[in-house]
């Protein structure tokens, strides 16, 4: 068992050309979308309790229905000489690797539907033989497996990696999960697993600042022999951070805090810090 997070860099980052196999609608606005390909004939870089991994996506142009993988270079990325650029909102988004089976050879990713970003409105119409690039991991983060307790928190994005945590605790470790959602229709039946909890933060109804409030109502276990993991806005994150480290006192190394998006912002880079600083 670990007590700090490790990070493995791949020696490659894979760029893929993948198939949507089908759709599964999780809840309202959350779309399941499994890919296949021979692209993933020679398997997937999974590794076991890093729900923090992720892929960057590459939607497919919407005139043509083709995907043009870019490449990274000096200049960051760049569609290869003699393909067709790549359409500016079309560009590259990041999304959790949710799940990978290596006996079918099936990649799992979940989108959250909604009308203000690209990659939400190409899942809302996404069908079996559509088109979808992905490209990574660059590597691993994967979380200490020796604690007794994990805390997670998120918005919609963030409970596919959310998930991924609670499916893959160590054994015997306790979890409480608060996801913020619109309300009761988001809801998801995340895991039936012993000493598992998920709270729901409903925001039609608590308003602004409900996921602090509810990290706050909340009485931690006694010490600072746990983990937290939160994602999210990054605006909403910044005062939950504050929270975890500086009035409960969990050390920097034992709080993960990711801002996967930020409001008014286009197309994040969630690897800079978002979320203030210690």
């Amino acid at each position: 068992m670990t007590r700090t997070t490790t990070r493995a860099p791949l020696p490659a980052v894979g760029r893929r050309v993948l198939t949507v196999d089908r759709v599964t609608d999780l809840g309202p606005r959350l779309r399941r979308v499994v890919l296949t390909g021979a692209d993933l004939d020679e398997g997937f870089p999974f590794a076991r309790f890093a729900p923090a991994d992720h892929v960057k996506v590459v939607l497919p142009d919407p005139a043509t229905g083709r995907v043009s993988l870019p490449v990274r270079t000096a200049a960051g990325l760049r569609t290869p000489e003699g393909e067709a650029p790549l359409v500016r909102d079309y560009t590259v988004r990041d999304y959790t690797v949710r799940a990978w089976d290596p006996t079918a050879r099936e990649l799992s990713l979940d989108f959250v539907l909604h009308e203000h970003g690209p990659a939400g409105r190409w899942a809302a119409t996404a069908r079996a033989g559509d088109q979808l690039g992905v490209m990574g991991p660059r590597g691993h983060l994967m979380f200490p497996t020796g604690y007794p307790f994990y805390l997670a928190l998120g918005d919609e994005t963030a409970i596919p990696a959310v998930a991924r945590l609670l499916d893959e605790l160590p054994d015997g470790a306790r979890a409480l999960a608060f996801l913020e959602v619109d309300d009761a229709a988001d809801e998801l039946p995340l895991t039936a697993r012993d000493g598992v909890e998920v709270r729901w933060v409903h925001r039609n109804t608590e308003g602004s600042g409900g996921l602090e409030r509810a990290l706050r109502a909340w009485a931690p276990p006694a010490g600072t022999d746990w983990f937290a993991f939160a994602a999210g806005e990054a605006g909403v994150l910044t005062p939950i951070r504050r929270y975890l480290r500086h009035e409960l006192g969990l050390p920097q190394e034992q709080v993960d805090v990711d801002g996967y998006w930020k409001q008014g912002t286009a197309g994040l880079d969630h690897h800079g810090d978002h979320v203030g600083s210690d």
